[in-house]
């Protein structure tokens, strides 16, 4: 077994893929439309579905944003260098949430960065990733 992927609902797709390709640097792995059920989904990741988990936009046409609640709590990356990873976002009109530092009672170095949803990412440095 393995985890194939992670659904988040987004509330405008084109900025969502954006996000994710543009500012973190995923791929759009492939894209489904649904009229029946109208709605759409894609498939962004750092590499192919076959060999690694990636994550699921779920579009719902008819609906602009969602309350996140207090359930979701983020989805990890592993980073080189957490700072350089947090300028490079900034430049590429992300946000950045959490400047890299350690995390509480670790000295491993972590940030956060949320996407246009509202959604946290973890940034997680890591010598080798």
């Amino acid at each position: 077994m393995r985890i194939l992927h992670t659904m988040i609902r987004v509330g405008n797709l084109e900025r969502a893929i954006a996000f994710y390709t543009e500012v973190l640097g995923m791929r759009l792995l492939r894209r489904s439309e649904y009229p029946q059920g109208r709605f759409t989904l894609a498939f962004v990741g750092y590499g192919e579905e076959k060999d690694n988990a990636v994550i699921e936009l779920t579009w719902n046409w008819d609906t602009d944003h969602y309350d996140l609640g207090n359930g979701y709590g983020h989805i990890a990356i592993a980073v080189p260098n957490a700072a350089k990873t947090c300028d490079e976002i900034r430049q590429r009109g992300g946000k950045v949430v959490r400047e890299a530092g350690p995390m509480k009672f670790s000295p491993t170095v972590i940030a956060f960065v949320e996407d246009p949803d509202g959604y946290k990412i973890e940034l997680i440095e890591r010598a080798s990733h």
